[in-house]
């Protein structure tokens, strides 16, 4: 291997014009830093120019080169994220953290596909093995190098005293955990409801989750809701869906079982996950192009979940963001369309429950017949001991999360993860390359995981939105509850994507989605059970407010409806206040204040807004939970916790329906009694002083925080960023009640100027790279907390210009 640092050396230049000769391909002679590494496994040189906000973009004279360089500079950016990605997915954290992961790798290890993996590639399109095959061989290139040369190991494999390992293709497609999938905890907890609630069960569980259409769960034949264990199944998802975390105790070899929020990051359902896309055709725009724009909503950390890449081959050209564990772009352009996602909720998973065979706990009841379940041994290497085997075992549903001993009963999930195809977001390496709405369509037919609803654009002007994903058909039962594994409840297969709506070139000019159940109530499939669970209403119904507001948009208009702060949900109980009577504070002088700057207020939550301030802590840590409490009683408020924003709202809106009116007005006076002594003793006693931003803040945590020293903490996370918003605003930016820090929303953003290229908009959060010492760690934060961009170059005159570093990979001879 040769490296050379081409920085201010005199020679640079006549060994860049020598470059020039021998690859004739490279236009131009650079000014900025230039690296030349030699490395196996290219078949010609590709050149990776870095611009000045981190982001790649991979000149290749292949389309097998440009996907082993992007698979190198994932790896040289985010190698540490990736490898952490992989060894949690394939269950192989004990290896290398020690024995407390060993639970944690038996159940990844029973959710990896373990189907034809003939079938599976094909599934994905005729050249994806191929693709993941090169993507692959340039992550395994890079870390062949920090062998040789250890100074570019990343600094979390030196702190944990181990190495990352060579990938292989099939990891890309077995490792199902980050799919999105739903409802399995909602039906754990609906279950929970509907025993422990009693006659209350239903009203319990109407305020847990809003549900869209409307529908009254149904109890399945044969269920006992109450003979779920609950903890026990909600503890076994985690193990087997949930991110990976560290503390001190995971890390001691010799430790007891630490508790599980201290490994792995337990998801909270539907409630950290979303998006906002929109899409306008030209006549709504004042350019008179398209304008496509994106904003996916995952929960937060350092690095950023998404990883921005351009990759350039003959007749290839893609640009936007993906994950960096995988090859290709699911949000972006390839110049001649342009395409965005958001999540879009199809019920994807069941809890079966089985009657155990009392002779032989490995059969369960099955049509009248026991029938034994399928076995699988694996080795899980431990870290200061000696291997263990373990036993997973499979029922005809899927894989088992918990046997009930005691009861005779065993439990197992299926999932439509599982099914072929189902890879979260591989599904891209179809849809990125197509060149009209036709092969973008028949792409989204075949799109598997998680399930999405794109919309589209391209240069002749069009637009358009359909959603894919695989969804089952459930005959006989609603979905929201654990079924009997007996056989009386199957899927018949899955529905055809053409069974769904999307349109193409609508008139009213716009698509707008935001994780709504946007399936028009006319259409077929809204009675079809896609899914009952959607995220709240309220972002979309502000961004069509937005639209209904003016004939025409600018690409400005779309930064701002990104970053807009302003809450439906904040608006209705504004309302509220505005209609009580003027003597409801009842002499108290701070409660009339705030009652009187809430009914002055516009809803809209601002970093320097008071009455966003007291809006947010009175209801997401007041107000929720008192109408719980007064609709429910003690016990169960905390089945209904948190409480659903929407439902909650609804119950104060016709308090007649559980509670007079007068309870809701004293409900409503306490609890912002009880928000103001909060605040006041966080921010003082002055009112008119307060600021939603002094409580609201970005936090970008590590996964390593926990472990490392102070000084090396603070160089790890990404803190403290003042911030405005809320969940319910297009700009979501959820946070954890205990402090107001962020947990997730939009850490990236992209807004296309479909056509002009050059002028698109971007911001990733905090920064591209996973390195804390690059200056692109977390160079990208203060934009993104100031609702600000930096151009997504695409042509190469722009890319040049703004060339921060040139990396040039030769072939190895």
């Amino acid at each position: 291997m040769s490296v050379q640092f081409l920085r201010s050396a005199p020679g640079w230049r006549l060994l860049a014009a020598f470059a020039l000769l021998a690859h004739a391909w490279v236009p131009q002679t650079y000014a900025a830093p230039s690296t030349t590494i030699d490395i196996s496994g290219l078949r010609a040189p590709v050149e990776i120019l870095t611009d000045r906000w981190g982001v790649p973009h991979i000149y290749a004279k292949s389309f097998d080169d440009a996907f082993f360089a992007q698979g190198f500079q994932a790896a040289r950016d985010r190698l540490w994220q990736m490898d952490l990605w992989r060894k949690r997915g394939l269950g192989e954290m004990a290896k290398d953290f020690g024995p407390a992961y060993v639970e944690g790798d038996r159940m990844a290890r029973a959710f990896l596909f373990r189907g034809d993996m003939h079938r599976e590639w094909l599934a994905y399109g005729s050249d994806s093995k191929r693709v993941a095959e090169d993507f692959v061989a340039g992550v395994n290139a890079f870390v062949a190098l920090t062998k040789e040369r250890p100074e570019l190991l990343p600094i979390e494999f030196r702190l944990l005293g181990y190495e990352p390992a060579k990938w292989s293709a099939a990891d890309v497609v077995r490792i199902r955990y980050p799919g999105l999938t739903v409802n399995f905890l909602s039906e754990v907890d609906r279950a929970a409801a509907y025993c422990q609630g009693g006659p209350s069960g239903e009203r319990i569980d109407w305020l847990r989750r809003e549900l869209v259409p409307p529908i009254q769960p149904v109890v399945p034949k044969g269920l006992d809701v109450c003979a779920i264990p609950v903890a026990e199944l909600k503890r076994a998802y985690t193990l087997a869906t949930a991110s990976a975390r560290f503390s001190k105790d995971t890390l001691k070899v010799a430790s007891g079982m630490p508790s599980l929020d201290a490994m792995y990051a337990v998801r909270d359902d539907v409630q950290t996950f979303g998006s906002n896309n929109w899409t306008i055709a030209p006549g709504k725009t004042t350019t008179g192009r398209p304008i496509l724009a994106n904003d996916p909503h995952r929960p937060h950390g350092a690095p950023s979940l998404r990883y921005i890449s351009h990759i350039v081959a003959p007749e290839f050209n893609v640009i936007g963001a993906g994950e960096p564990f995988l090859p290709g772009i699911s949000i972006g352009h390839n110049g001649t369309i342009a395409f965005g996602l958001t999540w879009f909720a199809m019920d994807q998973e069941d809890l079966y429950v089985y009657e155990l065979n009392p002779q032989n706990a490995d059969e369960y009841k099955y049509r009248g017949r026991w029938e034994p379940m399928a076995t699988a041994t694996e080795v899980l290497d431990v870290k200061g001991e000696p291997p263990r085997t373990v036993t997973l075992k499979f029922t005809r549903h899927g894989p088992l999360l918990y046997v009930d001993a005691t009861n005779n009963h065993a439990y197992a999930l299926r999932t439509a993860w599982l099914e072929l195809g189902m890879a979260p977001y591989f599904g891209s390496m179809d849809y990125m390359r197509a060149q009209n709405w036709d092969q973008f369509r028949a792409a989204m037919n075949r799109w598997g995981a998680p399930g999405e609803n794109q919309v589209y654009a391209d240069n002749s002007g069009n637009i358009g939105w359909i959603p894919g994903g695989l969804m089952p058909i459930r005959p006989n039962w609603d979905g929201l509850f654990p079924v009997p594994g007996d056989g009386r409840y199957e899927w018949a297969g899955f529905r055809d994507m053409d069974e769904l709506p999307s349109e193409f070139n609508p008139a009213r000019g716009y698509v707008v989605t935001a994780n709504e159940n946007n399936i028009p109530p006319e259409h077929p499939a809204a009675k079809r059970g896609v899914g009952y669970e959607w995220g709240a209403a309220a972002r979309s119904e502000r961004l069509k407010t937005i639209f209904a507001s003016k004939p025409r948009f600018a690409l400005d208009d779309s930064l701002r409806m990104q970053t807009d702060t302003v809450s439906v949900h904040a608006q209705r109980i504004v309302k509220l206040v505005q209609g009580m009577g003027a003597d409801v504070a009842g002499g108290d002088v701070r409660l009339s204040q705030a009652l009187q700057m809430l009914r002055a207020w516009d809803g809209n939550e601002s970093r320097d807004s008071a009455p966003a301030a007291i809006f947010e802590v009175w209801f997401n840590k007041h107000l929720r939970d008192a109408v719980l409490r007064q609709a429910l009683g003690e016990a169960g408020a905390k089945l209904a916790q948190p409480g659903d924003s929407t439902r909650v709202i609804m119950l104060l809106e016709e308090p007649g329906k559980w509670m007079t009116p007068e309870q809701r007005d004293a409900v409503m006076i306490a609890s912002l009694k009880a928000a103001l002594d909060e605040i006041g003793g966080k921010l003082g006693d002055d009112m008119h002083a307060w600021r939603w931003d002094a409580l609201h803040y970005a936090l970008f945590e590590h996964p390593l925080e926990a472990v490392v020293d102070p000084v090396l903490k603070d160089k790890l996370t990404v803190s403290r960023w003042p911030l405005g918003g809320s969940a319910s605003t297009p700009m979501a930016t959820s946070y954890r009640p205990t402090d107001f820090a962020l947990t997730g929303g939009a850490s990236f953003r992209m807004v296309l100027d479909v056509g002009q290229w050059d002028a698109s908009r971007v911001v990733n959060s905090p920064g591209e790279s996973g390195n804390p010492d690059s200056p692109h760690y977390r160079d990208l934060a203060p934009l993104w907390a100031d609702g600000k961009y930096f151009p997504l170059l695409y042509t190469r005159a722009a890319i040049d210009k703004a060339t921060e570093s040139r990396l040039l990979l030769q072939p190895k001879n």
